[in-house]
């Protein structure tokens, strides 16, 4: 079993910046590929980004590139995601996903574990 606990989330204002970040229990981090994916009220989850187990290799969705960063820190048991340049539509709760398998679709919907949530507000 893997728990994962975001934080990070908060208010600011549009261009602004936050760093939200996924701590991970166990000892097998590294043997899951990690994402975080985002739900705003009324809409359907989005996938955001996207990180290989040795962290090679990323994925971002088109929405997010050139703003966002994800990284992670296997030593630490921690993924994280860089926001830049923030906007209104980037409103959601922020989810970490963890699975065995690097299929972006597989964390953006039926991840192995997910976190319950941080909460991202941008306002106008």
């Amino acid at each position: 079993q893997v728990q994962l606990v975001e934080s990070g989330g908060g208010l600011v204002q549009a261009g602004g910046s936050l760093r939200l970040s996924c701590a991970a229990s166990g000892r097998t981090f590294s043997s899951y590929a990690m994402g975080w994916f985002r739900q705003a009220p009324g809409k359907e989850r989005d996938i955001v980004a996207a990180i290989t187990r040795s962290g090679v290799n990323l994925y971002y969705a088109d929405s997010v590139k050139g703003r966002f960063t994800i990284s992670r820190d296997n030593a630490k048991n921690t993924v994280y995601l860089q926001m830049n340049s923030l906007k209104p539509e980037d409103t959601a709760v922020y989810y970490c996903a963890a699975d065995p398998q690097w299929s972006v679709f597989r964390i953006a919907s039926t991840p192995s574990f997910r976190g319950l949530g941080t909460q991202v507000t941008v306002s106008s």
